[in-house]
């Protein structure tokens, strides 16, 4: 769906000249960066927002509603693409995106947020005749007019099939996730409508910034008192973990600058922390992260391992994000190594680690609310092509790990194509080799959580524990 933005209608000159919005403006190249270069809107908007901030046009507040124009455009697309529709003459698909882009900014300002309709309408309006030309402005204009006729509750009767004849359907538009998400989301959490709805919301929720601080080189107390008591709080879960109350800017603290914390959802921090404390027999000298870029879980285990007197090889594949792992561990205490090596294709010997965490490449289904444009370009068919690729990574693991050592097989997605079907195809040795093991129970290893299910392995929730959606099983190997 890459295009390039139209050309500007310059044969007539406007009635008047567009006024510049730097804050919508701002907005709109980071949704056309999304849409043409499958960009992350996570990467895309700090950059963007940082040479505003350079270039004297944003304060604070400029920067609170760029970054709420985006996330929460990007979190409803769905619903508000089925919005728009009813309100154009033509197929969606043959409105050009960058118009699309405009028209759907406009949607949410209208519905989404507390801007007042004439504002919403107008500043969209000077937006398209800046960024698009007085033509089709003057259709972005009747459009949002049309838009701004109904609130969103009205619009969601309209455009949402009843609740009874199409459950999948009707809590995808009302809550902006595609139908076979939903689906799959459902059967991964089990239960009734109000648990679906919770997961759902709690993927449309801004979350919070976590950060870490990496033991021996930071304390909890440090990050608390760098951030500050009114802006910060305590981890709910981890014993190492602070939570920014009012968002901030991690990179400004000292103890993120120097290496000794790091930004880390409190759900990744949980199953670090649960392999590196599950029971192994025998010596603890050797762990191993076979995953480990960008490098956050790599950082905590190297600094576990450090208090212990093991030592860390950290492997990833893609060389640019070995670099990033790399840059996470340094300053790290302990002896570590850092490899770009390919899991499915080991670089060492056979049983030689004690300890093993392989968090796969997946459809990373349980981060929606960070990354919100993921659920609009994941299909179903991702699933197939992740699939092998996991089962080979948690077989290596299993078989880097000595008998009586565990492995930790962590995934961002509660799919459950992509957890616990991927370790019983394994384990029963299906397109590969049986493998000996035994369940390691995981909710123990995570003290004070609650909600963790019948177990052995664990999936945490958004809307239960405040942390991304993270899996884990733990394997001790027998054999």
């Amino acid at each position: 769906m890459s295009q390039q933005p139209p050309r500007r209608h310059g044969t007539r000159k406007p009635y008047r000249r567009p006024q510049k919005d730097p804050v919508r403006i701002l907005a709109f190249e980071a949704l056309r960066a999304v849409d043409e270069r499958d960009a992350y809107a996570n990467l895309v908007l700090p950059p963007l927002l940082r040479k505003a901030r350079e270039g004297g046009d944003f304060d604070s507040r400029d920067a609170a509603l760029a970054t709420e124009l985006v996330y929460g455009t990007l979190r409803r697309q769905g619903t508000y693409d089925a919005i728009v529709a009813r309100c154009v003459d033509r197929p969606l698909r043959e409105v050009d995106p960058p118009v699309l882009d405009v028209l759907t900014l406009g949607a949410h300002q209208l519905l989404g947020t507390r801007i007042p309709t004439h504002a919403a309408v107008s500043a969209s309006v000077e937006l398209a005749r800046v960024v698009l030309g007085d033509g089709r402005a003057k259709f972005v204009n009747a459009v949002l007019r049309k838009v701004a006729a109904h609130d969103m509750d009205s619009w969601l009767e309209q455009v949402a099939p009843d609740y009874d004849e199409d459950p999948e359907e009707h809590l995808g538009i009302v809550h902006a996730h595609p139908r076979w998400i939903v689906s799959a989301l459902w059967d991964a959490l089990g239960g009734g409508r109000a648990g679906i709805e919770d997961l759902l919301d709690a993927d449309n929720e801004r979350p919070e910034v976590t950060l870490v601080a990496r033991p021996g080189r930071a304390t909890t107390e440090e990050l608390l008192a760098a951030v500050g008591e009114e802006s910060a709080l305590p981890g709910r879960w981890s014993p190492y973990a602070v939570r920014l109350a009012e968002g901030g800017e991690p990179g400004a603290l000292d103890p993120v600058r120097e290496g000794r914390a790091g930004v880390q959802d409190e759900g990744s921090q949980l199953v670090a922390l649960a392999l590196a404390n599950a029971p192994v027999e025998g010596s603890d000298l050797a762990w191993l992260d076979g995953c480990a870029g960008p490098g956050g879980k790599a950082a905590l285990l190297g600094a576990l391992a450090a208090q212990r007197g093991a030592a860390l090889v950290a492997s990833e594949k893609q060389p640019h994000r070995a670099r990033l792992v790399a840059r996470a561990l340094a300053g790290n205490p302990g002896p570590y190594q850092v490899i770009a090596a390919d899991g499915t294709r080991p670089a060492w010997r056979p049983g030689a680690f004690d300890r093993v965490l392989v968090d796969v490449p997946c459809t990373g289904l349980g981060a929606l609310r960070r990354r919100p444009e993921a659920r609009w370009r994941r299909r179903p068919e991702d699933l197939d092509g992740f699939a092998p690729l996991q089962r080979e990574l948690l077989r290596q693991a299993l078989a880097a790990v000595r008998v009586g050592g565990v492995v930790g097989y962590a995934t961002c997605s509660p799919h459950p194509a992509e957890t616990r079907a991927v370790v019983d195809d394994v384990l029963k040795g299906r397109g590969g080799p049986a493998v000996e093991v035994e369940w390691i129970d995981a909710r123990p290893l995570m003290p004070g959580v609650p909600a963790l299910g019948d177990g052995p392995d664990v999936q945490l929730w958004p809307h239960l524990h405040g942390t991304d959606a993270m899996y884990l099983a733990l394997l001790r190997r027998t054999g």
